[in-house]
């Protein structure tokens, strides 16, 4: 049996080693551009978040917006668990960082980019690099004819799409002609854009935790904040990104955040902590006693946001003062305008209609023979190795059914 698989990148690799594995299956691999498996190679800056450490199913889900009810079933036949083992068992050890991110003990994506061409090599996928494919044709008599940009077919008995996210929905239209819906893409993971405010001359500054809530859309996350010299990123911001992606592209990504740098800390115990401090130290200056711990250039501005200087005494701070210091500590509100994503790390939102598809074979309900993996789908996860494990994942089952 004659399988092609479109797409170099983790999906792809993982789709044509489970399809060539075992079997006397001819599988080939094509990728349109002259390099394979990119995003592997800069994920992580360059160390491969290859998975998260969360073993219960139900929990894993919870950090897929679109998708996760889907891969419920998927990930019931492929887990965390299973990426790795499959990797370990290839003698790719893998380790956990604190937040549950998992990496090749080499620190090195170049050590999963070898696993995965080694596995290729010994299942003997054929790889043929500037292959882009222009159309599917499906033959009258079972079977496809992959119509590829320099005037080459390939006929074959099955396909396994894993093309990756497309930034416009033109770019999946030879797969709309087959039949299936595709749900407009937009950008999932990205950063929020602040122009011309003074927070960004801050940048490289972070706070863990703190509390970024969208008010407009309803939305809020806490984690680890970055201020950048564009305006805010670190997980939490890449988490609301990612769970407001559609509503944020509806608003053109012109919305307000509100920014609690204490977390969880209430105003009324803010407030009261800070009239105490002013009661019992009178003398103390302002900047030199106050009852929460930010890094000091950032203390430094939200003091002089709320008008006052560091210098200033205690016995000298006023009630409006006091107010307006525990309003932007806790309220601290940025006009966001535009967004910054970075093209090695793209992700979408949006794809091929999970309803077309049929998640134990992976396989279209269009088309028969015609299976999908990874991001070519409407499936996107957070940041954190859950878009790499939903590429293993998707890659096994559609590698392993087109493969039978």
């Amino acid at each position: 049996m004659k399988i092609v698989v479109i797409g170099g990148g983790a999906a792809g690799f993982f789709a044509a080693i489970h399809a060539a594995s075992g079997s006397k299956n001819e599988v080939i691999l094509l990728e349109k551009s002259s390099k394979l498996l990119q995003k592997v190679k800069v994920s992580g800056g360059g160390r491969c978040n290859v998975t998260h450490a969360c073993f219960d199913i139900k929990q894993l889900c919870q950090s897929y917006p679109r998708g996760d009810k889907q891969l419920r079933s998927a990930f019931s036949r492929f887990m965390t668990t299973d990426t790795i083992k499959w990797f370990e068992d290839r003698k790719v050890k893998l380790k956990t960082e604190a937040d549950g991110r998992m990496f090749p003990v080499s620190d090195n994506s170049e050590t999963i980019i070898d696993c995965l061409l080694k596995e290729a090599k010994k299942n003997k996928v054929t790889i043929e690099l500037e292959s882009e494919v222009k159309n599917i044709i499906t033959s009258f008599h079972g079977g496809f004819e992959i119509v590829l940009k320099d005037g080459r077919t390939i006929e074959c008995d099955k396909v396994i799409v894993a093309t990756g996210g497309s930034p416009k929905e033109e770019g999946l239209s030879w797969l709309k002609a087959l039949g299936h819906e595709i749900i407009e893409p937009v950008p999932s993971l990205f950063t929020f854009n602040i122009p011309n405010n003074p927070l960004t001359e801050l940048m490289g500054l972070s706070v863990d935790p703190a509390r970024v809530k969208i008010p407009e859309i309803k939305l809020e996350y806490s984690g680890p904040v970055l201020i950048t010299h564009w305006g805010l990123s670190g997980p939490a911001v890449l988490k609301l990104s990612s769970f407001g992606a559609r509503k944020l592209a509806d608003r053109e990504y012109d919305f307000t955040i509100q920014v609690n740098w204490l977390n969880d800390k209430k105003e009324e115990a803010l407030r009261q902590e800070l009239f105490n401090i002013k009661a019992a130290n009178p003398a103390k200056q302002v900047g030199n006693l106050l009852p929460f711990k930010l890094p000091a250039r950032l203390t430094t501005f939200l003091i002089e946001k709320s008008g006052m200087k560091e210098d200033k005494r205690w016995a000298d701070i006023s009630k409006e003062e006091i107010n307006k210091l525990a309003q932007h500590v806790l309220y601290d509100t940025y006009h966001i305008k535009d967004k910054t994503t970075f093209k090695e790390e793209f992700v979408t939102c949006g794809g091929v209609s999970l309803n077309d598809i049929d998640f134990k074979s992976m396989q279209s309900k269009k088309v028969k023979g015609l299976h999908f993996a990874g991001e070519v789908l409407d499936i996107d996860g957070i940041t954190g190795g859950f878009n790499f494990q939903a590429a293993w994942t998707t890659g096994f089952i559609a590698g392993t059914a087109a493969g039978q």
